[in-house]
């Protein structure tokens, strides 16, 4: 006769490293600690498993959480890590112990809060319209915004949350009011909503809104801009939203704005914006004045410009920016130093100024302009031509004389056909004849002029006009 023994071990109750489990995408690890007996029964093979139970502490459908590798665990005690599932929402939750080689289990550990807070940021309710209003014997209806607007991180997108709102009853101090995604409110009071996290603290919570009973028939309607007020038209359109209502009616500047007949207009204009919006038995209406942060300036100097090759051109900019910065380009490169709003020019090219906010709306505008090099129409000649050719290559293409007899001489100019006709007659020479195009009757056509100064001296001669 023969017998065979089986060898068995023992897990004792595990130990929790930890009073509750308040996890999240940034932290989520978990320990605990159980003994084990003895240690010579286990088959090399074994492997530990730790077990979840459901939200109200049963093991009928338990979670595993985590398996040891074969034969990693063989000293007694042992500290195991584990996570917990992105589902977990409960205050009376345990734990325990698995083996496989020898099959054990352990007791369930004492039951612990555990929640995985999967959405932890503030979120938006009532489309952050901060007030709401129902009609005598009606209720308003609060709901978190899905998604809402902006970067708002609606708790809605994630399936397994649930929620709690609650009244405000003092400004530190709040009450329970209900369950749910939304709240009917037949009450006066400032509301919100909390994502469920029972006893983990968490900074998913809502804003506050403050519900009334409309009086007299008529409700205030606030109106909520979602850049804010001053608004940055360069971050994209403005929406402005307003209290939840049966019908709505947007205006601008008292004037109805067609087709706006939605609880939210966008815009990305400046003015004054206001609602009628209809509660059912009552109404409520509401303006917002809305500005925007853009920034005015202007730049004095026009687009083309001329200057002599040893002149300068002075150029100013002017602006309401905030802190504004100032970049100047010469031929798309930028002009080293060149930063405040004033510049003087030296050279000849294309030239450009950004100027930008840097605080604020934080946009920028960009002025272009140009300097050519002018033709000097007063150059210092020694005699009277008797040749010019007006090609319009700007070289030789006016009768440019002695300055002695230019404007402010007080000297007479007078230009004829060889046939004696006056085509041109003035005391204030300004070196531009021709200023028209000539009607020449020959390729090389002759005009005569005379020279009268103030002391009655004259010069005559003639003129030749190469085409």
């Amino acid at each position: 006769m023969s017998t065979r023994a089986n060898a068995q071990v023992v897990i004792g109750t595990p130990n929790l490293g930890f009073s509750q489990a308040c996890a999240s995408p940034s932290f989520n690890t978990y320990y605990t600690t159980f003994i084990f007996s003895p240690e010579t029964a286990l088959n090399a093979s074994n492997q530990f498993t730790i077990e979840m139970s459901d939200a109200d502490g049963e093991f009928t459908n338990p979670t595993v959480i985590h398996t040891t590798a074969p034969g990693s665990v063989t000293v007694s005690p042992a500290t195991v890590g584990f996570s917990l599932p992105e589902t977990t929402a409960g205050e009376n939750y345990r734990i325990r112990i698995k083996s496989s080689a020898p099959v054990a289990t352990s007791s369930r550990s004492t039951p612990f809060a555990a929640y995985y807070k999967i959405q932890d940021s503030p979120f938006t309710i009532n489309n952050l319209v901060a007030t709401g209003a129902y009609c005598a014997g009606g209720s308003y209806l609060l709901s978190i915004d899905n998604p809402g607007t902006g970067s708002n991180d609606s708790p809605l997108l994630y399936p397994n949350l649930t929620f709690k709102w609650y009244k405000v009853t003092s400004p530190t101090t709040n009450i329970f009011v209900a369950d749910g995604a939304t709240l009917a409110v037949n009450t006066e009071g400032t509301y919100f909503v909390r994502t469920n996290y029972g006893s983990c603290t968490s900074d998913s919570f809502s804003n506050r809104v403050t519900i009334s009973e409309a009086i007299s028939g008529e409700a205030n309607a606030t109106i909520a801009s979602s850049l804010g007020n001053p608004f940055c038209p360069e971050q994209g359109m403005n929406t402005l939203s307003t209290i939840a209502g049966n019908s709505y009616q947007w205006f601008k500047n008292g004037n109805i704005i067609s087709g706006a007949t939605s609880q939210m207009y966008q815009t990305n204009e400046s003015g004054t914006f206001s609602v009628q919006v209809d509660l059912g038995d009552c109404s409520a209406s509401g303006s917002i004045e809305l500005v925007s942060e853009l920034f005015d300036s202007s730049i004095d100097v026009a687009e083309f410009n001329e200057m002599l090759a040893d002149e300068s051109l002075t150029v100013n900019v002017t602006t309401t920016a905030q802190s504004p910065e100032f970049t100047w380009y010469l031929n798309d490169t930028i002009i080293s130093g060149a930063i405040g709003a004033t510049f003087e020019a030296t050279e000849f090219g294309d030239y450009s100024v950004v100027v930008s906010e840097t605080t604020g709306c934080m946009v920028s505008v960009e002025y272009f302009f140009s300097i050519a090099e002018a033709l000097d129409l007063f150059p210092e000649v020694e005699d009277i031509p008797n040749l010019i050719s007006p090609n319009g290559d700007n070289i030789n293409d006016t009768w440019i004389i002695p300055t002695e007899y230019i404007s402010g001489t007080d000297t007479e100019i007078i230009i004829m056909t060889n046939r004696g006709k006056i085509v041109f007659k003035t005391n204030e020479y300004l070196n531009n004849w021709p200023e028209d195009d000539l009607d020449l009757t020959s390729i090389n056509q002759v005009y005569y002029y005379i020279i009268t100064t103030a002391d009655n001296k004259t010069k005559k001669g003639t003129i030749t006009v190469v085409k």
